[in-house]
């Protein structure tokens, strides 16, 4: 091991150490060049009663790391299924990802609007039909173009049904598509991100077999979801950035009704511009004990 990663693991291993956490933070370097070990650390749901018991909050439960549009790495592009299994040679992890439809109403996995940014391609996914997409190739988050294509929703379902969990962020996706793809339960691993108590209630009417994942960043979000009448064991709350003591409370209440509190650091720590300063950044939210971070860099955490 070279000098800088002997820096940023014995870093990391003083910052996780002072956390009283339950997992340690190391640092692994992945490339698509390295070896990949054969293991994956699955996570294999059979049933919507094991999904419940997942995101189920209890005192010293280990901390969930979430893979932020699949988790990245050099080679493995965002919301491919490809950076998804690669993360999985590292540690168990659930991932977000984003469908979007295209102009013949295909879902495929893309987070932004256009293909400019993540592709070889230019112009809106709209506007494109599935077919004219099979030549597309996507660029890793340096900008290196692989050879891996764009993915469709049910691909990377079928891949995960019995390795992951999969947060839908929905991308103009129609809320009835949703209700039209879940409603037979063949799929138990799913989390269905919502924008409104409105979307929560659409699919909590219609859908009895999936999770919901509801913001709830303060007391006043917490009355809102109450008045839904939606059981507290039909959802993670989305807490925001980081883990504010002004709102102890809330997430107090939220951890008594068996409510998990999940943070997301893509906009905030994994912004840094070195793996060094991203540990410490990660360790520092850790101190704060959310039960469960998301980020693009799942391959920084392993738990011990």
């Amino acid at each position: 091991m070279n000098m800088k990663n002997s820096m940023i693991k014995a870093v990391a291993i003083a910052f996780a150490a002072a956390t009283s956490a339950t997992a340690a933070l190391l640092l692994t370097t992945g490339t698509a060049s390295a070896q990949t070990p054969e293991k994956l650390h699955t996570i294999r749901i059979d049933n919507f009663s094991q999904m419940q018991d997942y995101f189920r909050y209890e005192e010293g439960k280990p901390m969930i790391i979430s893979g932020h549009r699949g988790g990245m790495l050099p080679g493995y592009p965002e919301n491919s299924i490809e950076a998804m299994e690669k993360t999985l040679t590292f540690l168990p992890s659930f991932f977000e990802i984003d469908p979007q439809m295209t102009k013949d109403s295909v879902i495929i996995l893309m987070h932004d609007a256009t293909f400019d940014r993540t592709t070889n391609l230019s112009g809106r996914v709209s506007d494109y039909t599935y077919a004219e997409l099979k030549d597309v190739r996507l660029k890793d988050r340096q900008g290196s173009l692989t050879d891996i294509g764009i993915p469709t929703l049910e691909e990377a379902l079928e891949w995960g049904k019995d390795k992951t969990i999969f947060n839908l962020d929905n991308k103009r996706i129609p809320w009835n598509r949703y209700v039209d793809l879940f409603k037979d339960g063949r799929y138990q691993n799913i989390v269905l991100s919502v924008r409104s108590m409105e979307e929560a209630l659409y699919y909590y009417e219609r859908l009895d077999q999936v999770m919901l994942c509801v913001a709830i960043h303060n007391q006043s979000d917490l009355d809102d979801f109450i008045e839904t009448g939606i059981p507290f064991n039909r959802i993670m709350a989305y807490v925001g950035y980081s883990i504010d003591p002004e709102h102890s409370e809330v997430y107090s209440f939220l951890r008594r009704k068996g409510v998990m509190c999940f943070i997301a650091i893509a906009p905030t720590a994994d912004k840094n511009p070195t793996d060094l300063e991203r540990v410490k950044a990660y360790s520092e939210e850790m101190m704060k004990k959310p039960d469960i971070i998301e980020t693009d860099y799942p391959s920084l955490f392993v738990n011990k």
